[in-house]
């Protein structure tokens, strides 16, 4: 089972960009979006979700039934077999879902070239949200779209591993200190310390808890070269050369999850997702989840979420805001927390998460101190070049892989 940040679409991500930036120049979404004949009647709206699985996408066709049925709408729920790729094609052609999935990573394309309508501060109660969520989805100063859910990273940790290795819960680390520490430890009882996935996904957390990050909060101005983010990759690669860490095509591995769960090491960074992922394929691992360990600057992890987007040519525009309004609910929100394991993006909902999913703590107090992904758009070659780097980090130069990425990231920006 892949973990679902895992699953960017790079190579749909850049055709479905193409087709958007193409259509940008020819048709230019700003311009229709105001032309748009707008229906006030009872609309027939048409979604797109990127569904994680059947219980994702009976969950969202419930929800989005019960809707229809009570404002008198129709509402058809539609699984994507490619999000990126579908979603792409659509705009471009002028024939877009009413409202679909967007995910963070590609929401600063979409917004770029207009082909998403701004109407974040039509929701009720906006302040709810998480903030970090809130920026996500902010463009040029306009919340565009609701977030509908997120996941963090935290630190797992395989209890029975643990024990083995004569660990205790005074050994669980809270500092980048403490973790090398309790790493040498298990090393030397023969066994793999830390599983860690070899990207930005991942090692940009270190980044986050030593106070530095990829670009600038407005998405204008990269920001990978200072001292902040050198210190964290020069800590990461200090763990990898010295076999306190390693990748998991090291161990054999497709992804960090697997290793963790076939035992192949003590501890892992990954997500809420993973519980899913463990539940599916290794039900028998025996784990538990903490809070990242903290850097020089203090705590720090990674944010992932999608949000509602409506089309800016949707003819159905005032009921498609209706519909995302009754889908991010605190109520709502919850069920869909019980379906199919997402954490809600609403603050109100959080102590009743927490009561529902008391393990999963640590994964949404992150949301306080979390960071969401690069926020800019025409990125996809630049991540993808600095991708290539921190997967040869071990025999790499930290330095030159920042440089290099403000370089190609200010050139692709214009700069």
């Amino acid at each position: 089972m892949a973990p679902r940040p895992l699953a960017r679409v790079a190579v749909a991500g850049l055709a479905a960009v193409a087709l958007l930036g193409s259509a940008a120049c020819g048709s230019g979404f700003d311009d229709n979006s105001e032309g748009t004949a707008q229906s006030s009647g009872p609309a027939n709206l048409q979604i797109l979700i990127g569904s994680s699985g059947d219980a994702e996408t009976k969950a969202v066709q419930d929800a989005a039934a019960k809707w229809a049925g009570d404002s008198g709408n129709t509402a058809t729920v539609t699984p994507a077999q490619d999000l990126t790729q579908q979603l792409g094609q659509s705009l471009a052609g002028g024939t877009p879902p009413d409202v679909f999935y967007v995910d963070a990573a590609q929401f600063a394309d979409y917004a770029s070239v207009g082909a998403l309508e701004p109407y974040g501060d039509k929701i009720s109660n906006t302040g709810d949200f998480y903030e970090s969520l809130r920026t996500t989805f902010t463009y040029d100063g306009k919340l565009y779209c609701a977030p509908k859910d997120f996941s963090t990273l935290a630190l797992e940790i395989n209890t029975d591993l643990w024990a083995k290795a004569g660990l205790t819960d005074a050994d669980v680390p809270t500092t980048w200190d403490q973790l090398t520490a309790t790493a040498q430890k298990i090393k030397a009882k023969g066994q793999v310390p830390l599983a860690l996935g070899d990207t930005r996904d991942r090692i940009g957390a270190f980044m986050v808890q030593n106070g530095g990050w990829l670009m600038s909060e407005d998405g204008k101005q990269p920001t990978a070269d200072t001292p902040e983010n050198l210190a964290a990759l020069q800590y990461v690669k200090d763990l990898l050369t010295k076999g306190l860490a390693q990748y998991p095509k090291q161990l054999d591995a497709g992804w960090s999850g697997e290793a963790f769960g076939r035992g192949k090491a003590v501890m892992t960074i990954e997500g809420n997702w993973i519980k899913g992922a463990l539940q599916n394929d290794f039900p028998n691992v025996k784990y538990k989840v903490v809070p990242l360990p903290t850097g020089a600057k203090g705590k720090g992890t990674l944010s992932f979420t999608q949000c509602w987007g409506i089309a800016a040519k949707s003819r159905y525009k005032e009921q498609a805001i209706k519909f995302v309004e009754a889908m991010t609910s605190g109520e709502q929100q919850m069920s869909f927390a019980q379906a199919f394991g997402v954490m809600p993006s609403r603050q109100s909902v959080r102590d009743q998460y927490i009561s529902a999913f008391p393990a999963d703590k640590p994964f949404i107090d992150g949301a306080e101190y979390a960071q969401g992904p690069v926020n800019a758009p025409k990125m996809d070659s630049v991540l993808r070049d600095l991708e290539a780097g921190l997967q040869g980090l071990a025999t790499g130069d930290p330095k030159t892989i920042l440089a290099n990425f403000d370089k190609n990231a200010k050139a692709a920006l214009g700069g």
